[in-house]
C-alpha cells in the first residue's frame, strides 16, 4: 500500500512569491491498484508524482510505501519504476539497452534479460526499433520505449507521467488494454498522471481529481459521475460536461422550488433532502444545480429552447440550445431532427439534479437510475 499523508509542496524561487503546488494532499492506494491522477495542467499532479518517485523533495508530511517510510530516500532505494513524460531515455546506448538497463542489477541472467525485453517491446510494439539508437526513432517510439523501461522492471510501484500523450489515437486505445491487462495480471501497484479523462477510466480503478494543489475527490468514474462532490468535480468530469444552472429559492408546499427566471423551475420534495441539505436551502437565497447531458430528454418536457447547435457523432446527437440566458445541452441516443433556430422542449427532471452549496459543496446528488 502506498500512503500519502499531509504531504506539501512548495517551489520557492529567489525574487519570485513561493509556488504552492501541492497542498495537504491525503491518498492511499492499495497494493495491485491503479489509480490515475487527472486534472488539468498546473494542478499539481506530475509534482506529486516526482515526490513519490523521489525527483522532488517533500516540503512537510510523510510518504509510506508498505511499511517502510520513503520521502527521505533516494530514488534508488525506493523500488519505485517511473516513465517519464520527457523519456529521459540515454542516447548512446540501444533501444534494447535502454529497456534492460535496470534489468542488469537483479543479477538476472542473459537469456531471461532479452525474454524480458523482447516481451515488452512487442506488447508496446517498438520490436523492430531495438537494435536502433533514440535519437534515430520518433517521438512516439520513444515514449513507448521509456514505457516498457518502467513496465519491465520488478518493482513495488510504478508511476507513468502521461504514458501515451505522444501516440496516435488508434495505437493508443489499443496499448491502454494491453497495460491495463499486464497490470492487472502480474497485480502491479501503479499511479499514472493524465489529462485525458478516456484514459483515466479506461486504465484506472479509481481517479484521484485534483484542482490548485489540491485534492478534490478520489474515487471510481461511476461515483465521479453520479456523486461529484463539488462544482469543480461536476463540471470537470464528463463529456459533455454538466449543465449548470444558477436558481433562485423559495421555500414552501412541504419543499421548494427552485427557479431559473419564469422559464425553468424545479420543485424538490423536502423528503428527497437530508437535514443538512434543507437547512443550506433555507438559508440560501440563490444555490447552483446541475444536470448531465445525458439526463436531459429531447423533444418532450416543459422548456423550452432555442437550438444553437445540433450534432450526430455517429451514435448519439448532442443538441445545445439556449433558455434564459443559459446554454443546456442534451445528449440523445438517435438523430434529432432540429436546426439551429428552431424552438423545442427539453425535460429537465427534479430527481435527474445535482444541488451545490454557495461553498460549491454538493448537498444533494441525482438518484442513480
Amino acid at each position: 500500500m502506498l500512503e500519502i499523508r499531509n504531504v506539501d509542496k512548495v517551489y520557492r524561487s529567489r525574487g519570485k512569491p513561493p509556488v504552492h503546488a501541492v497542498r495537504a494532499l491525503d491518498m492511499e492506494v492499495g497494493k495491485g491498484e491503479i489509480v490515475a491522477l487527472l486534472g488539468s495542467s498546473g494542478c499539481g499532479k506530475t509534482s506529486t508524482l516526482r515526490m513519490v518517485a523521489g525527483f522532488e523533495s517533500v516540503t512537510s508530511g510523510e510518504i509510506a510505501l508498505g511499511a517502510r517510510q520513503i520521502h527521505d530516500l533516494p530514488p534508488a532505494r525506493r523500488k519505485v519504476a517511473m516513465a517519464f513524460e520527457g523519456y529521459s531515455l540515454y542516447p548512446p546506448l540501444t533501444v534494447r539497452e535502454n529497456i534492460a538497463f535496470a534489468l542488469k542489477a537483479q543479477q538476472l541472467t542473459h537469456s531471461e534479460v532479452s525474454r524480458r525485453v523482447d516481451a515488452i517491446a512487442r506488447l508496446v510494439e517498438i520490436e523492430d526499433t531495438l537494435d536502433k539508437y533514440p535519437r534515430s526513432i520518433s517521438g512516439g517510439q520513444q515514449q513507448r520505449v521509456s514505457l516498457a523501461r518502467a513496465l519491465v522492471r520488478d518493482a513495488d510501484l510504478y508511476l507513468l507521467d502521461e504514458p501515451m500523450g505522444q501516440l496516435e489515437p488508434q495505437l493508443r486505445a489499443v496499448l491502454r488494454g494491453r497495460i491495463k491487462g499486464l497490470l492487472a495480471e502480474r497485480g502491479m501497484t501503479a499511479i499514472f498522471v493524465t489529462h485525458d479523462q478516456t484514459e483515466a477510466s479506461a486504465l484506472a480503478d479509481r481517479i484521484a481529481v485534483m484542482e490548485d494543489g489540491v485534492l478534490q475527490q478520489f474515487a471510481s468514474e461511476k461515483e465521479l459521475k453520479s456523486r461529484p462532490a463539488n462544482l469543480f468535480v461536476a463540471s470537470f468530469i464528463g463529456e459533455p460536461p454538466m449543465n449548470l444552472l444558477e436558481t433562485e429559492v423559495t421555500a414552501g408546499d412541504g419543499g421548494f422550488q427552485l427557479s431559473v427566471g419564469s422559464d425553468i423551475t424545479f420543485h424538490i420534495p423536502g423528503g428527497t433532502l437530508d437535514q443538512h441539505a434543507r437547512r443550506t436551502l433555507e438559508q440560501n437565497k440563490r444555490v447552483r444545480v446541475g444536470i448531465r447531458p445525458q439526463k436531459v430528454a429531447v423533444g418532450t418536457g416543459d422548456v423550452q429552447v432555442r437550438v444553437t447547435s445540433n450534432q450526430w457523432l455517429g451514435d448519439q446527437s448532442h443538441v445545445a440550445g439556449e433558455c434564459a440566458g443559459n446554454l443546456l445541452i442534451a445528449v440523445a441516443a438517435s438523430r434529432i431532427a432540429a436546426r439551429p433556430g428552431d424552438v423545442i422542449p427539453f425535460a429537465l427532471e427534479p430527481r435527474h439534479l445535482h444541488i451545490f452549496g454557495a461553498d460549491g459543496v454538493c448537498i444533494r446528488h441525482a438518484e442513480v437510475v
